[in-house]
């Protein structure tokens, strides 16, 4: 009994030793990391390699490159890990020197594994502490993470309706916390795509991409041409490719949401318009069905996020 006791002690004993180790393993892996990566203190915030992060606006940021594609601004660790996953590529990062070890670290690796260890050897990374960044960026709650990315070119009209059988327009939606929220219900739900018209707010603006959580990373969308965009081109275009154009609007004739003889369409487009306004008359009259969704109590209608949300639900019931 005394040699099963000691040898089980022993075994135990051996067993912590190995988890010290492993952990001292990952401790050093994250310090080789560190030291390997091309870290840069923020001594001054008005150097102009920071511009990128508070002085510059998005559209610039959009238009950073021409003619060549622009840059965008992702914050948190997790939106910048999904725009990673999808390809995007990092360039330059902010980070809160509280957050190296725990938030940026997943970054750090998805870098390496995606682009390789001299891509995350070279961007530069910028660190200071959380007074510092707050001053430079003008943010106090924040995540204490930021990365600039290349932007991929847009997907042309044509080619983006080719194989997507449910998508969401937004039409002229300028709110970014509206857009986000838009897409992530879209990806959420089972939308196939989305479109969004020249005026609307760009997905990647920082907000946008935040409030989405990522998603805006997860579920195809492209924006169309001005062109495209104006009167009522975009809705007979669709229409022209098999789609059932569905406005969400509120008008005599609207039927409700619950509307089988959409649901059985092989193509659909639910269009929707800015938070006040709504959907132009022109556009509501250009599509095959106006919709609502049941409302009590004396509400007429949801915000536009929200109402997206019940009718991507309802609609693919």
């Amino acid at each position: 009994m005394k040699k099963l006791v000691k040898n089980a002690t022993a075994y135990i004993s051996i067993l912590q030793i190995d988890k010290i180790r492993n952990t001292l393993d990952i401790c050093t892996q994250v310090a080789y990391d560190i030291l390997t990566m091309n870290l840069i203190e923020i001594n001054d915030i008005n150097a102009p390699e920071l511009d990128v992060f508070s002085r510059i606006s998005e559209v610039q940021l959009y238009r950073y490159n021409e003619p060549d594609m622009g840059i965008f601004l992702a914050e948190s660790a997790n939106v910048i890990l999904r725009a990673l996953e999808a390809g995007y590529e990092p360039l330059s990062m902010l980070v809160e020197t509280e957050r190296m070890e725990i938030e940026a670290a997943p970054v750090f690796d998805a870098i390496a594994r995606i682009w390789g260890n001299e891509k995350k050897e070279s961007i530069p990374v910028y660190i200071a502490g959380h007074a510092v960044v707050s001053e430079l960026t003008g943010y106090e709650l924040v995540r204490g993470l930021w990365m600039t990315l290349r932007r991929k070119q847009e997907i042309p009209l044509d080619a983006f309706c080719q194989d997507k059988h449910h998508i969401a327009v937004l039409y002229d939606v300028v709110n970014p916390t509206n857009v986000g929220a838009i897409i992530r219900s879209a990806a959420a739900l089972g939308m196939d795509g989305v479109i969004l018209t020249y005026p609307s707010v760009d997905p990647l603006t920082r907000r946008a991409s935040r409030v989405s959580m990522g998603t805006v990373f997860q579920i195809p969308w492209t924006k169309v041409t001005k062109e495209q965009s104006a009167g009522t081109s975009l809705i007979s275009l669709l229409q022209s490719k098999g789609y059932k154009t569905v406005a969400m609007a509120l008008t005599d004739d609207s039927t409700s949401i619950d509307n089988d003889e959409i649901r059985a369409s092989e193509r659909f487009a639910v269009v929707l318009g800015s938070e006040g306004p709504g959907l132009p008359r022109e556009i509501i009259d250009a599509c095959d069905y106006r919709v609502r969704i049941p409302m009590y109590h004396g509400v007429d209608s949801l915000n536009v996020a929200a109402a997206s949300a019940v009718s991507f639900w309802e609609l693919l019931k």
